[in-house]
C-alpha cells in the first residue's frame, strides 16, 4: 500500500533531493516554471505504447485486465498519431488505463528530467535513508496533530503511514500522548497511504494480546500473499475497550484507507465521514524510456474477512457526512457515548449541547 503517485521510497527521496536542510523550512516565493514539455515523433511515440503494453503484461496485477488494456491501446493508435506532446500523451494514456482497469494506483509519467535505467531492488543507500530521514522530519512522520478534544476525547491526525523502522518512536510516542483519554478519533482524512509495517503497529494498539488478522497483499510475480497480523505487544499501553472513530474523506486513498477498510470490518472502529477514493492495489515504479516512467500496480489487498478489497469503489463510513462536519460529528458522538454511561455527568451535558450548537 503505497504512498499516492510514486513510490514511498522515490517519493522521500525526491524530497529530499528538492529540498536542502537549509532550503526545508523555506517557501519559494514564486511557484516554480512548468517542465519543458518533449516533441514526439511516430517512433518515439510507437516506442513508448509498446512499453506500456509490455510493461502492463509483464507486471499488471490482473493479467487477463493487461490483455484488455493491449487490445484497446492498440485500437487507438491512430487517435495517439495527432498527440506530439509528451504531457498529453501521457495524461492520455494514463486515462485510457484507468479506463480500462478502473485502478487509480495506474499511470503514465513524463519526465523533463532523464529517468535513470532501473537497477534491481536493493537496500537504500544511505543517502536515501538520509533523505527519507529529512522528509518525515519535515512532516514529523505524518503525525500532523495529537490533543486531547474537550471530555477528554484523544485526536490524532494521521497523514502518512511512513515505515515503522524511521517513524515507529513517533507513532508510539503519539498513542502515550491519548492513552488516557476517553475515546479515540483518528483523522486520516488527507492521509496518502504509506508503508504496511506502519498500519501493523498502530493497528496493534487497538487489539489484545491475541494476533488478529490485517489485510494481507497478494503479489503476481510470486503468486503468494503476505499476511500482516497485529503485534501481540507494542512499546506503552494498548487502546482497548474504548471507542474509536477514524475519520474519512474522498481523498483517503491507499494505505489510509487499509487501515480504515480493516479497523471498520474487524468492528474495533467507526467510519465517520465520505466515501474514501478507492485504491488498492499497491504500485511499483516502472522505467519506460528516459523521459517516461509507469506507476503499475503489482499487487492487490486482500481482506481476510471479505476475501476482496476497496479498489474503485472505496471505504464506505459507518456515518457519512461531508469531511468538513466530520470531526464535530464524530466528537459529539463520543461524547454521547459517555453521556450514556454517566446519565448525571451535567458538564458533559452542557459540552454536548455546545458541540451540537456548532454543528448547526
Amino acid at each position: 500500500m503505497m504512498i499516492k503517485r510514486i513510490s514511498f521510497l522515490a517519493a522521500c527521496v525526491l524530497c529530499f533531493v528538492a529540498l536542502s536542510p537549509s532550503q526545508a523550512q523555506e517557501r519559494p516565493a514564486a511557484a516554480p516554471a512548468a517542465p519543458p514539455d518533449l516533441t514526439l515523433d511516430a517512433p518515439a511515440r510507437a516506442q513508448l505504447i509498446e512499453a506500456v503494453i509490455r510493461e502492463m503484461k509483464d507486471y499488471y496485477v490482473f493479467p487477463e485486465a493487461a490483455q484488455q488494456v493491449e487490445k484497446i491501446l492498440r485500437e487507438r493508435m491512430k487517435e495517439y498519431e495527432k498527440l506530439t506532446s509528451a504531457k498529453e500523451l501521457a495524461k492520455t494514456l494514463t486515462t485510457d488505463l484507468r479506463e480500462v482497469t478502473h485502478d487509480k494506483h495506474v499511470s503514465v509519467n513524463y519526465s523533463a528530467e532523464p529517468r535513470p535505467v532501473q537497477q534491481e531492488q536493493a537496500e537504500p543507500t544511505e543517502r536515501e535513508r538520509q533523505g527519507i530521514r529529512n522528509y518525515g522530519d519535515a512532516i514529523n512522520y505524518g503525525f500532523e496533530k495529537i490533543e486531547r478534544l474537550p471530555g477528554n476525547i484523544g485526536y490524532i491526525r494521521l497523514n502518512l503511514f511512513f515505515p515503522p523502522e524511521y517513524g515507529g518512536e513517533t507513532a508510539v510516542a503519539a498513542m502515550k500522548v491519548v492513552n488516557s483519554t476517553e475515546a479515540l478519533i483518528i483523522d486520516l482524512r488527507g492521509n496518502d497511504g504509506g508503508h504496511p509495517g506502519m498500519i501493523q503497529l498502530v493497528a496493534s494498539y487497538f487489539f489484545g494480546a491475541e494476533p488478529v488478522q490485517l489485510s494481507g497483499i497478494f503479489h503476481r510475480r510470486t503468486n503468494s500473499t503476505q499476511q500482516y497480523w497485529t503485534l501481540p505487544y507494542v512499546p506503552g499501553a494498548k487502546y482497548l475497550k474504548k471507542e474509536v472513530y477514524i475519520l474519512t474523506s474522498r481523498r483517503t486513498f491507499s494505505g489510509g484507507e487499509a487501515f480504515a477498510y480493516d479497523l471498520k470490518n474487524l468492528k474495533r472502529a467507526t467510519l465517520v465521514g465520505e466515501t474514501t477514493e478507492g485504491a488498492a492495489n499497491p504500485r511499483d515504479v516502472r522505467r519506460l524510456s528516459d523521459h517516461f516512467w509507469m506507476g503499475i500496480p503489482n499487487a492487490r489487498a486482500v481482506s481476510p474477512i471479505t476475501n476482496t478489497n476497496w479498489e474503485g469503489v472505496g471505504v464506505k463510513p459507518d456515518v457519512e457526512v461531508s469531511a468538513e462536519l466530520s470531526l464535530k460529528t464524530a466528537h459529539l458522538m463520543a461524547l454521547k457515548k459517555l453521556l450514556a454511561d454517566s446519565p448525571d455527568d451535567e458538564n458533559l451535558k452542557k459540552l454536548i449541547e455546545t458541540v451540537q450548537q456548532s454543528l448547526k
